[in-house]
């Protein structure tokens, strides 16, 4: 039973940590799997602050490599030096779809994670574009920069929404079909 449990959390880390990571192979924008990730976490970690940290150190990981192998060549101006981190909305982003996870993924199923995977999106487009109200300078910061910035962000949405269903899908399903292979009954949380 504990090298189960052992092999099932080895598992879920190492899922997060590949799908952070295929941040680095060329995508469309917003297309991560950052809610996916997140959701995952919250669903199958007993520990709540695993569900925070492994998500979050992995996206973390995810970050540094982008950062400092391909942005800081692709924008020279902007990266310069070092970069320790990524945008800390992003970070805070993460953390709500880990509450959102708790509060509706208490029992997975398919139907769960679509809605879960939607809200997700939801949450993550409505947090950064009032983020890029009220640090851009390409909005006023009133009610119609917020407005503004939320119409710019409706072609990301549609890649944020796909990508949070494609990584779920990929994420729960790999997990799901490993747990039944190894004959466990249902899914359970771990660590």
């Amino acid at each position: 039973m504990k090298k189960n449990l052992k092999l099932q959390t080895g598992l879920i880390i190492g899922m997060t940590l590949l799908a952070a990571l295929s941040r680095l192979i060329p995508h469309p924008p917003n297309f991560t799997p950052l809610g996916a990730m997140a959701l995952f976490g919250a669903a199958y970690f007993s520990k709540k602050h695993l569900a925070f940290l492994i998500p979050l150190a992995a996206w973390w990981i995810s970050d540094i490599l982008l950062n400092n192998l391909v942005y800081a060549k692709l924008y020279p101006e902007i990266y310069q030096g070092f970069s320790w981190m990524g945008n800390p909305v992003i970070y805070i982003c993460l953390g709500l779809i880990v509450l959102i996870g708790w509060a509706l993924l208490k029992k997975v199923n398919t139907v769960r994670v679509i809605g879960t995977a939607t809200l997700a999106a939801v949450v993550f487009f409505l947090v950064t574009n009032f983020n890029s109200m009220l640090t851009s300078p390409l909005y006023t910061k009133d009610f119609n920069g917020l407005l503004e910035s939320y119409i710019a962000g409706i072609p990301f949405f549609r890649n944020t929404l796909v990508g949070n269903l494609v990584y779920s899908a990929i994420l729960f399903g790999i997990y799901e079909w490993f747990l039944a292979r190894r004959g466990v009954s249902k899914a359970t949380t771990v660590a």
